[in-house]
């Protein structure tokens, strides 16, 4: 390994007032929920809301005069675009962020918002950084690699002494992993200081390239995944070592888990979590016998996710936890119908959203129509009393499915 933990001790001197030092905090309720001891460090607090500032700052504070003054260029989904661009301003460098192709809009916003020259192109990273590469190469820019580069680990690293400072007795580490590099510097740090402490990494499930890659298997990896910040496809040469010695195991979340991961945070914690940042909650939700009874450091890695997004992942997360439901209930078509089923499902306790009468598009008799509501309820059990109570006055009803269109 090239990084060392005195490297990375002298880069969390270097970022002293420079980054935020973020709180790692004991969760009653995930504890409660997991039956582990979990504590979540949120990196979400930093600057730019996410830990890439102290990879950013510490690769950009180690250039030459003449590098800065050529300016740099670097690939990335978001957080790293951000962090580089913020530490390129604040140290006068020119800086020139190539990001895929519907990266969120808060990224690319936020990353023009601090002065950096942004170009979208490719469908992912990896894409991105193809073009990056060429950017670099034409005009004589500095590439700041996102993950695989010695600097931009250190900085990372310092992550793990935290943990430690702020938690000495705890026992595993679970880490988002996207091309490896914030993992690597992590157990590099923690297992210099403490070596029987467990490393986990976490991969979205439809991008596992290292846990591909450490397993000799073809790299297959693609797809519109929620944690866009560890979609890589492609992981880092420097890094792979490093992960392959230090890291226990590597868990891949899937789009559910990383979803419910990251309305559990929010309504938990009272705190925004991208998916790349909820992914360690999930990890520990799916595989909860592994660490029963452990003292667990969830790394919430950062909180720029898409409002736009984050909103569906609420709504999803209501219709999936039964506090929000779709009805087709099929009644006459006659005058008062409607005020009389307002009626039950209002002495229910249920609040109506919306309603749709279904008549040209029902296959229903042409006297009758399907009636479709949308509720507010409590849970499963409330959405079957009011389905209960409908059914007991003799009207048809049924639930309607996610995939199901109103129309059908």
């Amino acid at each position: 390994m090239t990084v060392t933990l005195d490297d990375i001790q002298q880069a969390a001197g270097l970022l002293k007032g420079q980054v935020v030092r973020t709180p790692c905090n004991h969760s009653r309720t995930l504890s409660e929920i997991s039956g582990a001891q979990v504590f979540v460090k949120f990196e979400n607090l930093q600057f730019t809301a996410s830990f890439k500032d102290r990879g950013a700052f510490v690769k950009m504070s180690s250039l030459s005069d003449e590098e800065r003054a050529k300016g740099v260029v670097a690939m990335s989904a978001g957080n790293h675009a951000q962090a580089v661009a913020y530490h390129a301003q604040r140290l006068g460098i020119a800086a020139t962020i190539v990001m895929p192709q519907g990266s969120p809009t808060v990224k690319v916003k936020n990353t023009r918002r601090f002065g950096a020259r942004v170009v979208l192109s490719g469908e992912t990273i990896d894409d991105a950084a193809v073009f990056a590469h060429q950017l670099a190469k034409d005009e004589g820019l500095v590439f700041v690699h996102p993950y695989d580069d010695d600097k931009v680990m250190t900085g990372q690293g310092t992550i793990g002494l935290e943990f430690l400072e702020d938690v000495p007795d705890i026992d595993a580490l679970i880490i988002p992993i996207g091309g490896g590099g914030l993992i690597s510097g992590v157990a590099i740090a923690a297992k210099a200081l403490k070596p029987e402490i467990e490393i986990f990494g976490v991969e979205a499930a439809l991008f596992p390239s290292m846990y591909q890659a450490l397993q000799g298997l073809e790299v297959k990896a693609g797809g519109r995944t929620v944690a866009d910040g560890i979609a890589v496809k492609t992981p880092g040469k420097r890094t792979m070592p490093v992960v392959r010695e230090l890291v226990s195991d590597i868990f891949l979340a899937s789009e559910d888990q990383l979803e419910h991961a990251i309305q559990m945070l929010l309504e938990i914690e009272k705190t925004v979590a991208e998916g790349s940042g909820a992914a360690p909650l999930a990890a520990l939700l799916a595989h909860q016998d592994r660490f029963l009874g452990r003292r667990v450091g969830l790394l919430l890695t950062g909180g720029n996710i898409d409002s736009r997004i984050l909103s569906a992942v609420i709504e999803r997360g209501l219709v999936r936890d039964g506090r929000m439901v779709r009805l087709r209930i099929a009644i006459p078509d006659a005058p008062g119908t409607l005020a009389r089923i307002a009626g039950i499902i209002g002495e229910a306790d249920a609040n109506i959203i919306d309603v749709f009468h279904q008549r040209a598009f029902s296959s229903l008799p042409v006297k009758q129509a399907d009636l479709d509501v949308v509720l507010e309820t409590l849970d499963r059990d409330h959405i079957n009393e009011i389905m209960s109570r409908l059914t007991a006055v003799g009207y048809l009803v049924r639930e309607l499915g996610p995939d199901e269109s109103s129309l059908t």
